[in-house]
């Protein structure tokens, strides 16, 4: 028998709840304790050199272990090459959440077909949060990124407190004082030196 490799990775910064690293090693680890884990940590739209490469290292005989469908591809076509590609080196291809891909004309229709939704599930997330953005950009007062963690008043008063605009603190003082951040600290005494 091969290894096992659990491949791992998160699509955004702030991933969801259930799709974090440590999630997504843990439900390998529970399963596959034996398995070796890739990571990627951070993967954009188009860039994953560790899957890449790891397509590319796969021995015949390992088995590639992920926690969902949407870890493994984005699109049907995508899946689908990704498949054809380990199925023909020999590779045993476990989805956890959906069991393993057998390499029948059964296996592949299943496997089609749920490629096929979960691209339609994430186009139907990416149109939802598109619609909803749009909505909210027509009310009064929207304001598009992170809400501000600390007000003006907040930022002001803790840039008095600081030695270098007078005050009697350091920036770490004021930082452990106010919970305003060391470097948002400077970034705001940076700004008003312009």
């Amino acid at each position: 028998m091969g290894n096992i490799i659990g491949y791992i990775r998160v699509s955004t910064k702030g991933q969801l709840e259930g799709n974090s690293i440590e999630d997504q090693r843990k439900n390998i680890l529970d399963r596959y304790s034996d398995s070796k884990i890739i990571e990627e940590s951070y993967s954009a739209a188009k860039d994953r050199y560790v899957f890449n490469k790891l397509l590319d290292d796969i021995e015949p005989g390992d088995t590639l272990v992920v926690t969902k469908l949407d870890r493994f591809c984005r699109t049907t076509k995508e899946g689908l090459q990704y498949i054809d590609k380990l199925m023909g080196k020999g590779v045993k291809i476990h989805i956890l959440n959906m069991g393993l891909i057998e390499d029948t004309p059964m296996g592949r229709l299943i496997v089609t077909n749920l490629l096929a939704f979960a691209e339609f599930e994430r186009a139907m997330i990416i149109e939802r949060t598109q619609s909803g953005k749009a909505i909210a950009k027509t009310k009064p007062g929207f304001k598009e990124g992170r809400p501000k963690k600390h007000s003006p008043k907040q930022i002001e008063h803790a840039l008095g407190m600081l030695i270098v605009n007078g005050g009697n603190s350091s920036y770490t003082e004021v930082a452990e004082i106010t919970g305003i951040s060391k470097s948002t600290l400077i970034r705001e005494v940076n700004k008003r030196k312009l």
